[in-house]
């Protein structure tokens, strides 16, 4: 049976705690990119909100699933061509360092974008 998480602290808890640690870090990082976004779960995954959909993340056997839609993806292509790489996700390993700093520009240029087609609606 497939568990269904209330909000981010229930999807971090369980998982193993060596993932635990990664899954904290990209939290902290994010709200600390994102102060005003708003935590939630979205397709059973943590997710950050900020006027639209922000940035999703999530664990698997061996990586850390992020997801900044397409276009946070291609703005920084150069830089996570090191990663493994979907349309729209990239993995990043469990036995490497997470990218603090890049996966930060990543979700300040999220936040800009989102800021921008509010604006416009």
């Amino acid at each position: 049976m497939k568990t269904i998480f209330k909000d981010i602290d229930h999807y971090i808890s369980v998982q193993t705690p060596d993932v635990q640690v990664l899954l904290e870090q990209m939290r902290q990082i994010i709200k600390k990119a994102a102060p005003k976004a708003e935590e939630v779960i979205s397709y059973n995954m943590p997710a950050f909100k900020y006027h639209g959909m922000l940035v999703y993340f999530a664990a698997y056997k061996n990586h850390i699933g992020f997801y900044a839609t397409p276009t946070g993806h291609s703005q920084f292509k150069e830089e996570l061509s090191i990663y493994k790489q979907g349309k729209g996700s990239v993995q990043f390993p469990l036995t490497k360092p997470l990218p603090l700093d890049l996966i930060s520009r990543i979700v300040q240029f999220r936040m800009n974008e989102n800021l921008i087609k509010s604006t416009k609606k």
